[in-house]
């Protein structure tokens, strides 16, 4: 995964570049601005990518499986993680930003309740599998 890394450091340097050269071409502020959050959302996916693979690699004593030139599918075999068999919480969040929206249109008073609806249903979200049947 070090190749999606500098994959995302290359589309970071290239929209720097692309940034310079619109800037000196257009003088345009908001353009300029754009590509520059462009270049700063690339770096920050890149440098995600690259710590966590390195953390991995870590934990894993070598290199990932994927970065392995001769390495086989099979290698890539067992438990990827755990991943939520069913849940009613993300339901529910999507409902408090439909009721955040519609406070913009229809009035304040259900900006606050879809706000305080949405802190809820993080928290239950978040901490879901604490507690109950799932817990661990």
């Amino acid at each position: 995964m070090r190749v999606q890394a500098f994959m995302f450091y290359g589309s970071a340097l290239f929209f720097l570049a692309t940034d310079i050269v619109y800037w000196l071409w257009s003088k345009d502020w908001t353009g300029t601005t754009a590509l520059g959050l462009a270049v700063g959302l690339a770096g920050l996916v890149g440098f995600y990518v690259h710590f966590t693979v390195r953390r991995l690699e870590a934990a894993n004593g070598g290199p990932l499986y994927e970065d392995d030139p001769e390495g086989e599918i099979a290698d890539a075999a067992g438990e990827l993680g755990f991943f939520s068999p069913h849940s009613w919480w993300p339901l529910y969040l999507g409902l408090s930003a439909a009721a955040v929206a519609l406070g913009v249109v229809f009035g304040w008073w259900l900006v606050i309740l879809g706000v305080a609806a949405a802190l809820l249903s993080t928290i239950g979200l978040v901490f879901e599998y604490y507690r109950g049947h799932f817990a661990h």
